[in-house]
C-alpha cells in the first residue's frame, strides 16, 4: 500500500470523526426549525485544502455519521454537501493561488456559500414537499424559512466556517503539508 494513501485514508478519517463530534459539543444557534452549529463544516471545509477525494470522503462520512446521530433532515442536507465539496476542491486544485489574496478568497468563500445553501435548500424543500414525517412541518411563512433562514442564514454560516476552516488549515500548513497551501506557495 502506498504512503500516500494511508496519510489521505487518515486524513479524510480524522476529519469525518471531527464532523461528526463538532456538532455534538459546539454552541448551535436555532430559530425555528433551522439550526446553525459553529464550525460543523470546518472538518469538510478543511478537507477542500487537500484534495477532491479527501472532501468527497468527508462528506459522505459525515452524512453516513449523522445518519446514525441526527434528525435525518441533517444527514440529508449532510449528504448534499458532496456538491460544494467537489467543486470547491477542484477549484481550489486548478487555483491555488486564491488562497494568497483576501480579496479572491473571500470571493470564492461566497460563490462557495451560495452553492452550499442553494443545495441545502433544495433538500430541505424537497424534504418538506414530499415529507409528512417527524420534524417536517413548519407553522410558519415556509417562504421567510427557506430563503431567510436557510438560504441567507446558511450562506453566512458557510462562509464563517469556511474563514475559520482557513485559519485553521493555513496555521496547519506551517508544520503539516497542506496541498493547496504548499501548491499556492510554489507559484
Amino acid at each position: 500500500m502506498k504512503r500516500n494513501s494511508v496519510r489521505q485514508l487518515t486524513i479524510a478519517a480524522l476529519l469525518i470523526a471531527m464532523g461528526v463530534v463538532i456538532p455534538m459539543v459546539m454552541p448551535r444557534i436555532v430559530i425555528g426549525p433551522a439550526s446553525f452549529t459553529l464550525a460543523s463544516h470546518v472538518p469538510l471545509f478543511v478537507a477542500m485544502f487537500f484534495s477532491p477525494k479527501i472532501a468527497i470522503a468527508v462528506a459522505l462520512g459525515t452524512a453516513f455519521g449523522f445518519v446514525m446521530t441526527a434528525p435525518f433532515i441533517i444527514a440529508l442536507r449532510a449528504l448534499s454537501h458532496i456538491v460544494f465539496a467537489y467543486i470547491g476542491a477542484k477549484y481550489l486544485q486548478k487555483h491555488p493561488e486564491i488562497i494568497l489574496s483576501k480579496g479572491k478568497f473571500q470571493l470564492y468563500n461566497l460563490w462557495i456559500g451560495v452553492i452550499h445553501s442553494v443545495v441545502e435548500m433544495i433538500v430541505v424543500a424537497l424534504f418538506f414537499l414530499w415529507g409528512n414525517t417527524a420534524g417536517t412541518n413548519y407553522e410558519g411563512n415556509f417562504f421567510v424559512f427557506l430563503f431567510g433562514f436557510m438560504g441567507i442564514g446558511g450562506l453566512i454560516h458557510s462562509m464563517i466556517d469556511y474563514n475559520i476552516a482557513y485559519f485553521v488549515s493555513n496555521a496547519l500548513s506551517k508544520v503539516f503539508e497542506v496541498p493547496i497551501f504548499s501548491k499556492a506557495r510554489e507559484k
